[in-house]
């Protein structure tokens, strides 16, 4: 198992940002694809397809989400947090991504660095 920790700049302010990670209708603006998501702590997501998958943990508003991955069975959760942080261009978003499956872990974050927030900087480039 291994974790994964990076900072990511947008130049949107962290409430936008908030919204395009928790609203199914601005995940498919960036994304290009249908999400399932709700900022209802013990409620189920989907991304790209049932590609990520989970559960959401906890929310602050504009701030941060907690959200377990699942990657079938194994003893320990995989846990994402994302604090968003306010910074002089718009956002600072912290990712920590903690217990992802060895030989998972190349396709995970090469999924964080482009799929995911790659086309959320992207999304909001002037």
């Amino acid at each position: 198992m291994k974790d994964y920790k990076k900072h990511f700049e947008i130049t949107a302010p962290p409430e936008d940002v908030y919204k395009a990670l928790t609203n199914p209708a601005t995940i498919r603006l960036w994304s290009g694809e249908p999400a399932i998501m709700s900022t209802e702590p013990g409620s189920e997501f989907s991304l790209w397809d049932d590609s990520i998958a989970g559960v959401n943990l906890d929310f602050e508003e504009d701030r941060k989400i907690v959200q377990e991955w699942y990657f079938g069975e194994q003893e320990e959760p995989s846990i994402v947090t994302i604090i968003l942080h306010p910074h002089k261009k718009g956002t600072s978003a912290e990712l920590k991504h903690t217990n992802i499956p060895d030989e998972a872990y190349n396709d995970i974050v090469e999924g964080w660095n482009e799929a995911y927030f790659g086309a959320l900087i992207d999304f909001y480039k002037e």
